[in-house]
């Protein structure tokens, strides 16, 4: 948004430039009215502002209006004014107001004077903050802020959206001091991090004073955005209609997903890796599981490229477990401390618990849920399985068939390592065109093959379906293009997310200690996705 001029920004209004008001609401000893989490405004007009204002306040009374986002000054204008006849008293929420300027990686392409009008506009309508970049800091006379926008408080700001923090030596010291110099009330520093290890190093300085605010900006440190709050920080920042940044919460997700206002440094974190990660249902099982027994836990999803650099931010992030998903179940065996026999012999882990000195343990409870979702249909002993696939699932699955005294099948993309896992449990391996000649009790897909975004393929066709159930590990989506033709077939057709529910409840009892609450996490998953009338689970 260009702006030309500025007295229209002090007097469109009816409001003159000696008048103030005296902020008589806002308390050094208690930041921000005790709130934690401020959910971003972003939007281009007056009515989608108000809208999404209106909504945010059901679930914060801490509000940031990005100012620069607006599309001119009329829709500017025509929100200021509501701000001021609605929320003038300051009584009902809290607003900080923000103005960001290109270079500072927002939108605002006026001058310095215009973009600290605006602020203080918005200061006399009803904001009782204002957010300040150090770029336009810098170019005021030390001390004329804090006199230009009384009587708001202020927030002096250092976005960088460059990676690899790391190569900087010595860049969050320089950057926290000269922060510190412009003598805010607050600080915010945030940072695009390759890593979760510089995420840990970005939160340091959330200890360092009571009124610092530290994000870690990018997806693989999401995560870390709300974890600061639990090592001191003041604030995390939460999203309504867009994210603004990479990494960053819904403001239904900071909330309701993982409580972040109830989290405190007794709280057992755990989390989800994987990559990709954000389709994962973890969150929603777990989580629910950690309400309904009133744990004071919390589970996030973390996006690892790195096997590394997450293990060795386990311990200064207070991780007391971990499920691990695909590319990682076989990978983390090299990083563990120790592994469950049936996991060792498996070769995957999909289960990691960490005991207070930092020993990692792993586990394999696939083969649980392959077990409950099979034996409630079938006879497991004496009948011949076929296992699609040769991977980390398909070898769990395979395992705990065998124990169970299955004969099991293996068809594999690759024949030399579907004939190395038949080999191991003692089954046999057959090559994909001799499928339609063999007659199985049941088919298990332990491919990806099926799974969004790829929902319209299966990884069989009709004809090769000789047998009379189907269990498709796809849990994403819940009924499957596979099990679509098997249920047409009138076979018996099992959700993954069968499977999924009872690994989860198995993992769930390993970090606690003690029974799953099984019914509150079938209805979280019941509830994040519809139930299919085609695939039972």
């Amino acid at each position: 948004m260009r702006v030309k001029g500025s007295p229209w920004l002090l007097y469109t209004l009816g409001i003159g430039t000696g008048e103030t008001r005296e902020c008589k609401h806002w308390n050094i000893m208690a930041l921000f009215r005790g709130e934690k989490i401020c959910t971003i405004i972003a939007e281009r007009t007056a009515k989608a502002a108000r809208s999404r204002t209106q909504e945010a306040l059901k679930q914060t009374r801490l509000v940031e209006l990005r100012l620069d986002y607006f599309t001119g000054r009329r829709e500017v204008l025509g929100f200021l004014q509501w701000l001021r006849t609605k929320f003038g008293s300051g009584k009902q929420a809290i607003f900080i107001a923000t103005c960001r300027s290109r270079k500072a990686g927002g939108r605002f392409a006026g001058s310095v004077a215009e973009q600290l009008a605006l602020l203080h506009l918005a200061v006399d309508c009803g904001c009782q903050w204002v957010d300040v970049e150090i770029e336009t800091a810098s170019a005021v006379r030390r001390g004329a802020l804090r006199h230009w926008m009384a009587p708001a408080q202020w927030i002096v700001s250092w976005h960088d959206f460059r990676e690899d923090l790391g190569a900087r030596k010595r860049y969050l010291a320089v950057a926290y001091a000269a922060l510190k110099r412009q003598g805010a009330d607050v600080r915010k520093i945030a940072v695009q991090v390759g890593g979760l290890r510089e995420a840990v190093r970005l939160l340091g300085l959330a200890r360092k004073d009571r009124g610092n605010i530290v994000i870690p900006m990018g997806d693989v440190a999401a995560p870390a955005r709300i974890l600061a709050l639990r090592k001191g920080g003041a604030l995390a920042y939460a999203s309504t209609g867009g994210a603004t940044a990479a990494g960053q919460y819904s403001l239904a997700e900071m909330c309701d997903l993982y409580r972040a206002t109830e989290i405190t440094r007794k709280t057992r974190i755990y989390g989800v890796i994987g990559n990709p990660i954000a389709h994962s249902l973890s969150p929603q099982l777990h989580n629910a599981g950690f309400r309904a027994r009133g744990g004071d836990a919390v589970l996030f999803p973390f996006l690892v490229n790195d096997l590394r650099d997450f293990c060795a931010s386990v311990e200064p992030l207070g991780i007391a477990g971990f499920a691990v998903t695909l590319p990682h179940k076989e990978r983390i065996l090299r990083h563990l401390d120790d592994c469950e026999p049936l996991a060792d012999a498996i070769g995957a882990v999909n289960t990691v618990a960490v005991d207070r000195n930092g020993k990692l343990t792993g586990y394999n409870t696939d083969y649980i849920g392959v077990l409950r979702a099979l034996g409630r249909k079938m006879r497991l002993r004496g009948s011949r399985i076929l296992i699609l696939g040769a991977g980390g699932a398909a070898r769990a699955t395979a395992f705990a068939l065998s124990r169970a005294g299955s004969a099991v099948v293996i068809c594999g993309r690759r024949p030399e390592r579907a004939k190395l896992l038949a080999r191991a449990v003692g089954g046999e391996a057959i090559p994909r065109d001799a499928l339609r000649h063999e007659l199985f009790d049941a088919i298990v897909n332990a491919t990806p093959v099926g799974m969004i975004p790829h929902a319209a393929v299966s990884p069989l066709r009709s004809s090769e379906l000789n047998c009379r159930l189907i269990l498709d590990l796809v849990y994403r989506p819940p009924s499957t293009r596979l099990l679509e033709i098997a249920a047409k077939r009138g076979f018996i057709a099992i959700s993954g997310m069968e499977v999924f529910l009872e690994q989860g409840i198995a993992q769930w009892e390993i970090w606690m200690g003690r029974r799953a609450p099984r019914a509150a996490m079938h209805k979280a998953l019941r509830t994040a996705l519809p139930t299919s009338r085609r695939a039972e689970w």
